[in-house]
């Protein structure tokens, strides 16, 4: 989308006002013109069309239109000039913006998309933003100046159009998140995603009762509505204050005392076939497994000594995040590495 500060037109504007002004007024004391004659005759003169006077001038009359020439051809040279330059400076600059807008979006893989920049949407791409997970925005109103917000990417159209996910690259994306103002289009949403990649994981938000089920039917994943959820953390706040202050603690980004992460055991992992007592996480790596979720989607919380760690699953650990990379590490096949800002779902 185009877009140029009107600030650039002020100062033309300002002395175009004035030259008419001037020379209006000028030829009103001068030649005791009426003042529309006057507005005329000045326009004329600056315009350079070359017609007649509407009058014959006097002396002083012609001395005065010799001075209004040479100011106002300034005046209007300098009007086009500025008019000319943003005009085309920002049909320039939309062209390149759009083609580099399309380059990066080409390139997406394995991103998540996140349909909707509102409240919720923010607090959705901070947190992308701060574990380096790639992702891009699809917006409909026009917020921002540019393109790109910062280092992340705000592609602008309506969500619930197939053409608009697949400009931001569905076919290649690992997860959506749909949190658009209403429930109704939540659910084009979830449709049109589920339509263009069935095994896309999908995540949506429902702000009315009854809405979860339809968005599940329609193909999402998973369905949040803020509303219970923030009503739960109020009530929670008054009946068991240390316990939210504890998993607000840990779910802060960019806490460096405890946070809670969870990490991808994958095939060759030095963690793969072992027991939660012999990986020894908290003595070798400085955290603590809280819960165990196997492939099959059955989570474990607080597993047992005995439990075994198979290729798959996914390890929720609690502590602090410096600790985190090394379990990291162990969790990682010996042979495969995969890029630092891959996320796990």
């Amino acid at each position: 989308m185009q877009s140029f500060s009107s600030n650039k037109f002020i100062l033309p504007t300002i002395l175009l006002a004035f030259v008419l002004v001037v020379g209006t007024s000028g030829y009103t004391i001068i030649e005791e013109w009426k003042i529309f004659d006057s507005l005329y005759m000045t326009i004329i003169t600056l315009s350079t069309v070359g017609f007649h006077e509407i009058a014959p001038l006097s002396a002083q009359g012609k001395a005065f239109t010799m001075g209004l020439i040479f100011l106002g051809l300034g005046v209007v040279g300098y009007a086009i000039n500025t008019g000319v330059r943003v005009i085309f400076e920002g049909e320039i600059k939309a062209v390149f913006g759009r083609r580099k807008l399309k380059k990066t979006l080409d390139s997406l893989k394995d991103h998540y998309i996140v349909c909707g920049y509102g409240r919720m949407g923010k607090v959705i791409c901070n947190e992308f933003k701060a574990k380096r997970v790639p992702f891009v925005v699809v917006e409909k109103e026009y917020q921002v100046e540019h393109d790109t917000v910062e280092d992340f990417i705000i592609a602008y159209g309506d969500a619930t159009k197939d053409e608009h996910l697949k400009r931001v690259g569905i076919e290649r994306a690992k997860g959506l998140i749909s949190v658009l103002d209403s429930d109704a289009q939540n659910l084009y949403v979830v449709l049109s995603a589920k339509g263009l990649k069935e095994e896309l994981f999908i995540v949506a938000r429902a702000s009315e009762e009854g809405t979860e089920r339809k968005l599940i039917r329609a193909g999402a994943n998973k369905v949040v509505s803020p509303y219970y959820i923030g009503g739960l953390r109020i009530a929670h706040t008054i009946l068991k204050p240390t316990v939210v202050d504890f998993l607000e603690l840990t779910a802060k980004t960019g806490n460096m005392e405890i946070q809670i992460e969870e990490v991808l055991v994958e095939e060759g992992s030095l963690l793969a076939d072992k027991s939660i007592k012999d990986a020894d996480a908290r003595a070798k790596n400085g955290v603590i497994i809280v819960a165990l979720k196997k492939k099959g989607g059955k989570i474990l919380f607080n597993p047992i000594d005995h439990t075994r760690i198979e290729v798959g699953d996914k390890v929720a650990v609690i502590g602090e995040p410096e600790h985190f990379n090394q379990l990291e590490k162990l969790a990682r096949g010996k042979n495969v590495r995969r890029p630092a800002d891959e996320a796990v779902n």
